[in-house]
């Protein structure tokens, strides 16, 4: 299956956000990743999960959701606001492309990426999102919006996370969307236990396939 891969580049206001963009050839449907809190796009766990998904017929982003000088201030860094914002952008400039206008999106986030998944679904609808995964995030952010996501969304957490498993269970009973939380068991926040981020790929690919597959005519 040939598989078009290029570095992009998003105008957003002043400045430029990069990205690697994916697209398997008729493609499924598009994944985009929204990395957490002193992450990028060069994400191996990331990766790993992108090329898992390009594999099974997905298109993916991975992209910067600050430039290098933002990620250097604490406080740009947990900024939901700015990073939901910056996540719609990118969205809409996806639906304007011809390459991927035509795919259902759906959104992978991780740590504080999650958040700002969950902020925009709400934001945009699920018209426009089709399906969300988190992978060890902090739904918790997106605290007040919660009820007004109707994307189906599946929240992975490792078990031995406690404290995020809490944060996100909490999450979970606020979600306004069809819903699924796992806990993998033995794992940690970064999934780094030998077969754990398999799991998570595997996991989100179920959940794309369900609820992103975009029908190729």
């Amino acid at each position: 299956m040939e598989t078009i891969e290029k570095e992009i580049s998003i105008p957003i206001y002043e400045i430029t956000l990069t990205g690697e963009l994916s697209i398997p050839e008729r493609a499924k449907g598009i994944v985009v990743f929204a990395h957490g809190s002193g992450s990028s796009r060069h994400s191996s766990r990331n990766k790993y999960v992108a090329r898992s998904l390009q594999d099974e017929g997905f298109a993916t982003l991975l992209f910067d959701l600050l430039t290098v000088k933002e990620d250097e201030d604490y406080n740009t860094r947990f900024d939901i606001d700015l990073l939901t914002d910056r996540l719609i952008k990118v969205t809409d400039w996806l639906k304007t492309e011809p390459e991927t206008g035509d795919l259902n999106i759906g959104y992978f986030g991780a740590s504080t990426g999650a958040a700002a998944t969950l902020n925009a679904a709400a934001d945009l609808g699920n018209s426009i999102i089709a399906a969300i995964v988190s992978r060890g995030g902090r739904p918790d952010l997106a605290d007040i919006n919660l009820p007004e996501v109707k994307s189906p969304t599946m929240l992975i957490v490792g078990g031995l996370d406690t404290q995020v498993i809490d944060l996100n269970q909490k999450a979970f009973s606020m979600i306004g969307a069809l819903k699924e939380i796992v806990i993998v068991p033995g794992a940690s926040h970064l999934f780094e236990e030998p077969g754990k981020l398999e799991e998570v790929a595997n996991l989100a690919i179920q959940w794309f396939n369900k609820y992103l597959f975009t029908v190729v005519e």
